[in-house]
């Protein structure tokens, strides 16, 4: 009964770190904007990260769509101006937002992952975590009026879905446990929540389930990863090695997918320090870039060898 008890008590007290954590370093939180240019002043040694972590070559126009669904509010879509007189389809992304982080909250970042020719889809939702509002999302922009200048534009079969923190939990709901996350066709996840701590914050996904290749990173600082020996039993971080590790593991080893920590990097950090692998991964997933593809594929991979990341995993 005292184990019991105090396995109540353990989880209560984990819970309350989360909070606390997402109350003050939640990426891109509903408090918090990003600069129109915060990527300029990334650097890094390595030409590829570099290279995608700045604007890419398209202009971006955005638009707004209401939803009936209070918790979505509005449905925003970044996209490349030249698609609106293109005969061709375009890649679609949808981003599952992290707690108490509406769209609206870290624009130039759509804006920017939209330069590189990607539609890239958010919502309002500040709490997003069970990848319902994803889902809903989803059948949005699949059911555009004939008006709407992105109607017949969108490619379904060239479609990725993305998430950070509590969104990152969301994204893997919203892939697996809905009927049309079978459309996805990859997933990159950042600082995603841990599972247990996930299941107890009412998110639950099963990584094993995840049948798309799959990029997932995190922060090497606290408050992703404290170091603790068992984050069931005591809180860990959002997003410790551990955690990373078991999600890794669960997958289809023939499935392509990738591992990998920033060095230094809190939990807070993630979304704009990951900007530079995530849109290479979506470019060479999606749209078939063989120069994005060289961060990941192969011995001579560029992420295995750049020092600002490590416990770099790989099966591609």
């Amino acid at each position: 009964m005292h184990r019991l008890v105090d396995k109540v008590i353990g989880v209560a007290v984990l819970v309350a770190a989360f909070v606390v954590v997402i109350a003050r370093a939640c990426v891109g939180g509903s408090d918090a904007t990003l600069a129109e240019d915060y990527y300029a002043s990334f650097r890094s040694d390595c030409p590829l990260e570099q290279r995608y972590s700045q604007l890419g070559s398209y202009e971006v126009l955005q638009l707004d769509m209401p939803s009936d669904d209070e918790r979505i509010g509005t449905v925003r879509v970044w996209y490349p101006s030249s698609l609106e007189n293109s005969d061709t389809l375009w890649p679609i992304v949808i981003v599952v937002n992290a707690s108490g982080a509406p769209a609206s909250s870290y624009e130039p970042w759509f804006s920017r992952l939209a330069s590189w020719g990607l539609v890239v889809v958010g919502n309002e939702d500040p709490q997003a975590g069970t990848g319902e509002t994803a889902s809903l999302t989803l059948d949005v922009v699949r059911e555009l009026p004939s008006g709407c200048p992105l109607a017949g534009k969108l490619d379904e079969g060239r479609m990725g879905i993305v998430g950070f923190s509590q969104g990152g939990a969301g994204a893997l709901a919203a892939l697996t446990q809905y009927e049309n996350g079978g459309l996805y066709r990859t997933i990159f996840t950042g600082s995603a929540a841990y599972p247990f701590l996930a299941e107890n914050m009412g998110w639950h996904y099963d990584a094993s389930q995840v049948s798309v290749p799959w990029f997932m990173v995190a922060g090497t600082g606290a408050t992703d990863d404290m170091g603790v020996e068992d984050s069931a039993e005591a809180f860990g971080g959002v997003a410790p090695l551990s955690s990373l590790i078991e999600d890794y593991d669960a997958v289809d080893p023939a499935l392509p997918r990738v591992r990998a920590r920033a060095v230094g990097a809190e939990h807070e950090d993630m979304l704009a320090r990951s900007d530079g692998y995530m849109t290479a991964w979506l470019l060479w997933q999606l749209c078939d870039d063989g120069d994005a593809a060289q961060a990941f594929v192969g011995a001579e991979a560029e992420i295995a060898f750049n020092p600002g990341w490590q416990d770099v995993e790989k099966s591609v």
